[in-house]
């Protein structure tokens, strides 16, 4: 089975929105180590509509020598939206059909690398409730945001979490991965 991961740069007051306004001088070479490690891993992508809507905006016609770039463009993309149609301009990006949980479910047991959840907040929430991601890697910044979405929200349940791992970086980032704690 494959695995879903998703991973969110993640200030220390909980903010998971536009970190470009916020990361400032703490992005370091480890994060950058790690995001390399990831998408080497990944070999499909799922989408919300917002995000799809900026990075197809983006990406696309990003300079051919960036990493990222080489990674995004040509990785089959999945989008979860009620709102697009289904003709999709960005390469290899499609429209997910009908219900999100057996969708992903279902792609889960197909053949391939990593899926990972990029590019919406809600949705890495919603799937993380559905039990269907495996981890969520918070890549917290030493750095307090103050406006912004966050991740969780006051009107969630309570959630026991296991930590898979976690490591700081030289300029105090803090990786931490969790999945779902198991009942036993």
């Amino acid at each position: 089975m494959r695995r879903l991961t998703a991973g969110l740069f993640h200030s220390v007051d909980g903010v998971v929105e536009a970190p470009n306004l916020w990361q400032g001088q703490s992005f370091d070479a480890e994060l950058g180590v790690e995001l390399g490690t990831v998408i080497s891993q990944v070999d499909t992508v799922i989408l919300g509509r917002v995000g799809y809507q900026e990075w197809a905006d983006y990406w696309p016609t990003a300079a051919a020598d960036d990493p990222f770039a080489g990674f995004i463009n040509p990785v089959k993309k999945y989008v979860a939206s009620t709102t697009l149609s289904n003709d999709l301009a960005w390469e290899n990006s499609e429209l997910i059909v009908g219900d999100l949980d057996e969708f992903v479910r279902d792609l889960k047991n197909t053949e391939g690398g990593e899926i990972a959840i990029m590019g919406g907040i809600s949705l890495v929430r919603h799937l993380f409730f559905a039990g269907l991601l495996d981890s969520l890697t918070l890549m917290t910044h030493p750095v307090i945001a103050g406006v912004g979405r966050h991740l969780f929200t006051s009107a969630d349940p309570i959630t026991a979490l296991q930590l898979q791992s976690s490591e700081m970086t030289s300029r105090g980032n803090v990786i931490s991965r969790y999945g779902l704690a198991t009942s036993s």
